[in-house]
């Protein structure tokens, strides 16, 4: 690069930062934003891979203000469109979306408004564009396109995991503008989905940025799978007035949960296919305006929503991917504040997902990515290790000092104890039983059940029938992970059926004392027992408050009314006005003017200039 180049390149970096702090208040970029923003203000195609949370719009935001022509930003939900404009439009830009939410005559003022350029960006679904009025429009803009954002990217591919037809018909729409850069973004998206979208999009020598996957802010958990519904009751009973979200794998599912969540007195609500659309879009409305704190949904809920504050993740089911898993855990803590990913695992919930490889065009790929995914959950190493380890991203778990890592490193190893005389019994039911069955099976026989199956097979009179009863299910499934991942027995077939490896026979033959890192009920087999800790996020955000003198509470508490009164009078999120982060730095900082307000974190100076006289004069009452 020439001393021209490395000027002309300076100037692009200041003048993107000069928009960032002046529309969005922020002081400085995030890993590659300032990067990907360079190269699409050089005129280049671009493909970016930033994780949820990542801070992706931004990377069209600005260059959409410093063009001189439109951006059309493609998305695939009305939701994600009408978030964004809400938050475009609190801090100053000139922003539009087109799609069936706007009646005939807001229709009409909006083609005009971006006719004449008056709007910087445009929101359209792949659907929308793809018909020749919306084409027309924007063949009409009297500035031009300057730019055309692909949000969601890996939705063109068909190795993507949500892989949609309509985003085919895009690479058209780039044919009828030539002149504009086109800029792919996606959160997840392995080195064949990343050659496919830049195909499918026809991008000219398209940049590559790949954002780490590490989202240091968010604690990965997995417990196994007991009472599930007193798991969750437990769980939601220490993060009261917290805002989460609870995935489940069915529908049916999701409305028992909601069901029992809301005669617990929870403020929740349901989201899946089988409502309306009406209520779908109503639900939604309200959870993003924390009106309701809790939502409980199927996958179909989750893709472009920007709520921040979203403080935890559970996933009552196991996913059918690990990419899957990851978009969904990477809705919680988008502002970057301590948050939570708990997954509920049980290895009987993968029939549930099996069911419905038959009717799947690739059941080995989807068979490959479920082994993966059940990988992770029984996976006795740093977690978050093994999942950046997935998207090919090195991780060590010694470097995540002040992170919020995951439940196994915040336990530490577990000691190895002695499990012989369990672990003789797991084997030999094994064998009595034929090599024929599946883990909940075995363990079924142990406890002495008298279910249908085992009659049948007239195991009730096998030596091993009942023997197990020391132990909890769980406990002996705990066990049984331990076995497979020590190399002492494996699983096989469609049913993952047992089989007992040599070195479980010589364990069994020799009487060899068997030593594994299970936690079972100090009574019984381990003589230590790991004291349940709090959460890292629990911890930090009570530290926060803890810490604050009366006074500041009270100016917490009163700043968080006023922003939700604020809110509910603008008809948009909570967190449009302004996040959680700022709500800290405000209570911290007590900005006295103007100038020390646009110091305050994601306050810039169009929003201080819209609601900094309010502010202010809440915190001078409030500290007099």
């Amino acid at each position: 690069m020439d001393e021209n180049e490395k000027k002309a390149d300076a100037e692009l970096g200041k003048s993107a930062r000069q928009v960032l702090k002046t529309f969005f208040g922020y002081d400085s970029f995030r890993p590659l934003q300032e990067d990907i923003i360079r190269s699409v203000l050089k005129g280049k195609d671009t493909l970016a891979i930033m994780p949820t949370g990542g801070g992706k719009s931004i990377c069209y935001q600005i260059p959409a203000l410093l063009f001189r022509g439109i951006t059309i930003v493609v998305s695939p939900l009305i939701s994600l469109m009408q978030d964004q404009v809400q938050g475009l439009s609190e801090n100053g830009v000139e922003s539009a979306f087109l799609n069936s939410t706007l009646d005939w005559n807001e229709y009409k003022e909006t083609v005009q408004k971006i006719k004449k350029g008056q709007i910087k960006i445009v929101y359209v679904s792949p659907e929308a564009l793809s018909t020749e009025r919306v084409r027309s429009i924007l063949h009409e803009v009297e500035c031009g396109v300057s730019l055309i954002t692909i949000d969601e990217a890996h939705c063109i591919s068909s190795w993507g995991h949500d892989f949609r037809p309509n985003y085919l018909e895009i690479s058209s729409f780039r044919h009828q503008f030539p002149k504009a850069v086109c800029l792919a973004l996606t959160a997840t998206a392995t080195k064949k989905v990343r050659e496919d979208i830049c195909s499918q999009l026809k991008m000219q020598n398209p940049q590559l940025f790949v954002a780490s996957f590490n989202r240091k802010n968010i604690f990965l958990e997995v417990r196994p799978k007991k009472d599930p519904d007193s798991q969750v009751i437990a769980y939601l009973n220490e993060r009261k007035d917290e805002s989460g979200i609870i995935y489940c794998f069915s529908r049916k599912q999701v409305d028992s949960l909601y069901q029992l969540l809301s005669s617990r007195g929870f403020s929740v609500l349901p989201y899946h296919a089988g409502l309306s659309d009406i209520q779908r879009a109503k639900n939604q409305d309200l959870f993003i305006k924390d009106k309701v704190q809790i939502i409980v949904a199927t996958i179909a809920f989750g893709m472009g929503i920007n709520k921040p504050n979203v403080r935890f993740v559970i996933n009552y089911d196991i996913p059918k991917s690990v990419e899957e898993y990851y978009q969904e855990i990477g809705r919680a803590g988008r502002d970057g504040l301590p948050s939570e990913a708990l997954l509920l695992y049980s290895g009987s919930d993968t029939h549930k997902v099996r069911f419905f490889f038959d009717s799947s065009a690739d059941p080995e790929k989807d068979e490959e990515l479920l082994k993966q995914m059940v990988f992770y959950a029984t996976g006795k190493t740093c977690r978050r290790k093994m999942l950046l380890n997935y998207f090919g991203e090195t991780y060590s778990p010694s470097e995540a000092k002040g992170d919020c890592c995951c439940d196994i490193c915040r336990m530490g190893p577990l000691p190895e104890s002695d499990v012989t005389l369990p672990a003789q019994k797991f084997l030999s039911c094994i064998y009595r039983t034929g090599e024929r069955f599946g883990t909940s099976y075995i363990i079924d026989v142990l406890l002495g059940s008298k279910n249908k199956r085992i009659l049948d097979n007239s195991h009730t009179k096998i030596t091993t029938w009942g023997i197990g009863k020391e132990l909890s299910k769980s406990e002996w499934f705990d066990i049984a992970e331990c076995l497979i991942d020590q190399g002492y027995i494996t699983k096989y077939g469609d049913y993952n059926i047992l089989k007992v490896l040599p070195k479980g026979k010589n364990a069994l033959v020799n009487r060899t004392k068997i030593s594994l890192p299970v936690l079972i009920k100090e009574e019984r087999v381990l003589n230590q027992v790991v004291p349940k800790k709090k959460s890292l996020t629990l911890i930090k955000k009570e530290d926060f408050l803890r810490n604050l003198l009366p006074d500041d509470k009270n100016l917490y508490q009163a700043i968080r009314e006023w922003r939700k009164k604020t809110a509910d009078e603008e008809n948009v999120p909570p967190y449009v006005i302004f996040g959680d982060k700022t709500l800290e730095e405000l209570v911290e900082k007590k900005p006295r003017n103007q100038g020390e307000l646009r110091n305050v974190f994601g306050i810039g100076s169009v929003k201080a200039e819209k609601i900094g006289s309010q502010v202010l004069r809440l915190i001078e009452i409030l500290t007099e």
